[in-house]
């Protein structure tokens, strides 16, 4: 049995995770903007299948993406190097946030099925409306070919979903993300459950009391400044540096 969250019921500690399935919280019937900016600050996400009460997860251990250890291969270093030059694709800051999420949603980027729901979108929309949920684009012309969206609290960032309809767009967005985090001294991306997408790409599994610990510091540091970042195109910060 797990806990069953009414509207002002604060969440559990995390230590009270279930083991199997791992990470397991606790529930709720209806997911708001409010709870889940509690659940963010506190290293909780929600995930769950449609239909079904809103899950709340905290797995031990958590699966992250240290901005020093992203992992770039020779071929997209090069097609790095073609974008942050003006060539071809643009990548962009919060200009399309509901076509990203919902492009992460289509079934066609998830045979398995999804939980981005019409409710989930609705409540991450209204995130990126003050400033707390953010996506990064790429784009061929006109056309949304990549992107990625997240939430942003103080100096921590939270990847949900990313999505591609060309080879290497979505590892594009990937890339400029990393790039603008480490730049802002953000250390790390939570990335929630081990995927081997994300460790081909460097991320790693750390320890639940390591992951809160850090979080617990990262979440009060002075927020970024990411209007800034909108308004002109973040290729140039795909140059690589070495």
């Amino acid at each position: 049995m797990i806990p069953w969250l009414d509207e002002d019921t604060p969440f559990p500690p995390v230590e009270r995770a279930l083991a199997h399935p791992n990470g397991l919280l606790c529930a709720c019937e209806r997911l708001t903007p409010q709870r889940l900016m509690s659940a963010y600050r506190l290293g909780i996400f929600p995930w769950y299948n449609a239909g079904e009460p809103v899950l709340w997860w905290s797995p031990d251990p958590r699966m992250v993406l240290f901005c020093d250890e992203f992992r770039i291969h020779r071929t997209l270093r090069r097609t790095l190097r073609r974008v942050a030059s003006g060539s071809g694709w643009q990548v962009r800051l919060d200009t399309a946030f509901d076509t990203v999420i919902r492009a992460c949603a289509d079934p066609g980027q998830r045979p398995d099925g999804t939980w981005i729901t019409e409710a989930v979108m609705a409540a991450y929309s209204d995130l990126h409306r003050n400033q707390l949920a953010h996506s990064v684009e790429v784009w061929d012309g006109g056309d949304l070919v990549g992107g990625l969206y997240g939430v942003s609290i103080g100096r921590m960032f939270y990847g949900e979903s990313m999505f591609t309809r060309a080879t290497d767009a979505s590892k594009i967005a990937l890339a400029a993300l990393v790039a603008l985090l480490a730049r802002e001294n953000v250390d790390l991306i939570d990335c929630q459950q081990r995927t081997s997408h994300l460790a081909s790409l460097g991320g790693r599994a750390i320890r639940r009391a390591d992951f809160q610990a850090h979080l617990t510091a990262a979440v009060d540091q002075p927020p970024i400044d990411w209007q800034s970042y909108a308004q002109a195109p973040l290729n140039p910060l795909l140059l690589p540096t070495d």
